[in-house]
């Protein structure tokens, strides 16, 4: 199976849940905190350019959630210059396997890249249950995992 390097939030029942699956299918993982990483713009940028700037963004951060942030009207520079002071704006998890990259967890998705071994939950199952260490994470219904390869 695949070796995934997989940033998160610590604490995040969510995210807690899709490494769960990914290492039920016989994956690896090289778990980093994603608020805790050191993030310039080209290592950011490897895993959100081909994306619409709008998809780049956590929809439940609270600045975003409190209208503070509109990723529909940000420029990709402005859109950078938040994530980079506040990691949290990014959607997640944020992983990497072989080369390519994917933002977000939709299990067929995460499935068709590097296999879930019959692994199966659905991505409400797999979102945030809302507790507080989970504040500010994007629940998994409707995100789509983007893929992107270096």
């Amino acid at each position: 199976m695949s070796h995934i390097t997989f940033y998160e939030k610590p604490g995040c029942g969510g995210n807690a849940k899709q490494k769960e699956v990914l290492l039920a299918a016989g994956h690896t993982l090289d778990v980093k905190s994603l608020p805790d990483e050191i993030w310039t713009r080209q290592t950011l940028l490897a895993f959100l350019a081909p994306l619409p700037v709008a998809e780049w963004f956590n929809l439940s951060a609270p600045q975003v959630k409190a209208g503070e942030i509109d990723p529909t009207t940000l420029s990709a520079e402005a859109a950078l210059a938040l994530m980079l002071k506040n990691p949290l704006l990014v959607r997640r998890p944020l992983m990497e396997s072989a080369g390519q990259r994917r933002v977000g967890f939709v299990p067929e998705e995460v499935d068709a890249w590097v296999g879930l071994a019959g692994q199966t939950a659905s991505a409400a199952e797999l979102g945030c249950q809302g507790n507080d260490k989970c504040a500010g994470h994007p629940h998994a219904d409707g995100e789509s995992a983007a893929a992107i390869s270096s």
